[in-house]
């Protein structure tokens, strides 16, 4: 595959392979996925692999998967039950995928397991290879598979709307990949949607009766991260006053969201890693280690290819959580999608009985239309309620919208007091930035904290934080 950099249009699984080189990162940083865009289809390359029981009680049986970790044995709660050996073990080995290929790991069997006549307790795995466990022997088998992703015939998905061939082409792919028990990294600027995207894999999985448990990476203090993670036990530190269990403890059977994965502290990165490989945890300040069985999709508005170049990231971190990888696009490369977004926002029920029927001027559209929006689809559902808020009768004329976007925004030097230190004045204008940012973002939605966190990124803890920090009384606050 060539090694140049990837078009703007590119939609990318574990993309690793594309631009790789040009970063000087290992070997083992290439990738064993790719989606490669072609005008109106896209090829998705998958990897799964086979085991067949030749002989045994159970011959036969067969299992085709693309888990990163398929377990085998008597009991059956495994992947591939060997239901009538009675000398396999409840859990007898594992098969695990990782950045060096397929790895056999025995799990604590009586018998042991044995590869290609020889007991081991963890060996790689090659095409043709035969696993001995109890009484069976099974033949292990790689497969690659090309898939072709259509663009998807409709132009909506779990409360998703586009009908650019872009976003066709993801809700396509979605629904592809949905299915697949894997982890998938969500990548694309701030506001895009990668939480919808995570939604809706989950919702289109067969992990949708369990919980999806969401984590934002970059809005919980340092100090916090690792407990809101893995839980903590009561007296683990200064505040824990009863056990809480954590994020991976509350998605068991479910699927766990890492928003913003980018800003994990890079001490917590390899607790993270022992996690998705183990599949247990254990709480801060606890003993006890718990098994969890979750998917897991993280999301990142950053370039973790470059971070690993910049030592900011870790690459087996990265290697184990982007086996599928999704980009979104920025809505500036979707404008056409703009109408319809606005159109099916307009249309919601909650919206037409607070604020009745409206519709946007041509004149109106058409300024929306070539506004760059920086923060994506997320700045123009802000702008949509800025719209609803303050504009009167059926009609949303050019005067309606923000300054920003009718081109008018005022260009002017940042009002900092030059007479203070650096550090005192820099304090002094993120104050001033917070207080009327979430005054303006609070008096917006009616005080509604959910709803303010919603539309400003932030954690519905972070919006209570800032508006006690700054004595605002968010009950009282309404559109002016």
């Amino acid at each position: 595959m060539s090694t140049q950099a990837p078009h703007p249009d590119d939609i990318l699984t574990n993309p690793g392979e594309v631009g790789l080189d040009s970063l000087n990162l290992p070997a083992s940083a290439s990738p064993s996925e790719t989606l490669v865009m072609e005008q109106q289809r896209a090829t998705l390359k998958l990897r799964r692999c086979r085991l067949l029981v030749t002989s045994g009680p159970d011959e036969g049986r067969s299992l085709l998967s693309d888990k990163e970790r398929l377990r085998c044995g008597a009991h059956p709660s495994n992947d591939l039950v060997l239901a009538e050996d009675r000398t396999a073990s409840r859990h007898h080995f594992e098969v695990l995928y990782t950045e060096r290929g397929y790895l056999l790991v025995d799990l604590q069997s009586t018998n042991g397991t044995f590869l290609d006549g020889r007991r081991v307790e963890r060996a790689y795995l090659t095409s043709g290879a035969q696993i001995r466990a109890g009484s069976s022997t099974l033949v292990f088998s790689p497969i690659d598979e090309e898939v072709t992703v259509e663009p998807d015939h409709e132009g909506e998905l779990c409360g998703m709307v586009g009908q650019s061939v872009r976003m066709r082409q993801i809700f396509a792919l979605i629904k592809k990949i949905a299915p697949m028990d894997v982890s998938v990294i969500i990548g694309g600027e701030t506001g895009t949607g990668k939480e919808l995207v995570a939604r809706a894999i989950h919702e289109l999985s067969g992990r949708n009766k369990g919980p999806l448990v969401v984590l934002d990476c970059g809005a919980i203090p340092p100090n916090l991260i690792e407990s809101e993670l893995f839980g903590h036990e009561k007296g683990a530190f200064t505040g824990a006053l009863a056990e809480r269990p954590g994020a991976f403890e509350r998605a068991h059977q479910g699927t766990i969201f890492l928003d913003e994965l980018g800003e994990l502290r890079m001490d917590l990165q390899p607790k993270l890693l022992r996690v998705l490989e183990n599949r247990e945890v254990r709480r801060v300040g606890g003993n006890e280690v718990m098994e969890v069985d979750c998917r897991v999709i993280a999301a990142t508005n950053r370039d973790l290819v470059k971070e690993i170049a910049a030592g900011n990231f870790r690459e087996d971190l990265f290697f184990r959580l982007s086996v599928l990888t999704i980009q979104l696009p920025p809505l500036r490369q979707r404008r056409e999608d703009i109408p319809l977004i606005l159109k099916r926002a307009l249309a919601e029920p909650e919206v037409v009985a607070r604020h009745g029927r409206k519709r946007i001027s041509p004149e109106a559209l058409a300024l929306l239309m070539a506004y760059p929006w920086p923060g994506n689809v997320r700045e123009l559902m802000n702008v949509l309620s800025h719209l609803l808020a303050f504009s009167e009768g059926e009609e949303v004329l050019p005067e309606h919208l923000p300054p920003r976007v009718q081109g008018q925004e005022r260009e002017g030097p940042l009002p900092f007091n030059e007479h203070l230190t650096f550090k005192d004045a820099k304090e002094q204008l993120l104050e001033n930035f917070e207080r009327e940012y979430v005054t303006s973002v609070l008096t917006r939605c009616e005080g509604n904290l959910s709803r303010a966190a919603r539309e400003s990124g932030l954690h519905r803890k972070s919006i209570e934080r800032l508006a006690k920090k700054y004595q605002l009384d968010a009950k009282g606050m309404k559109p002016r």
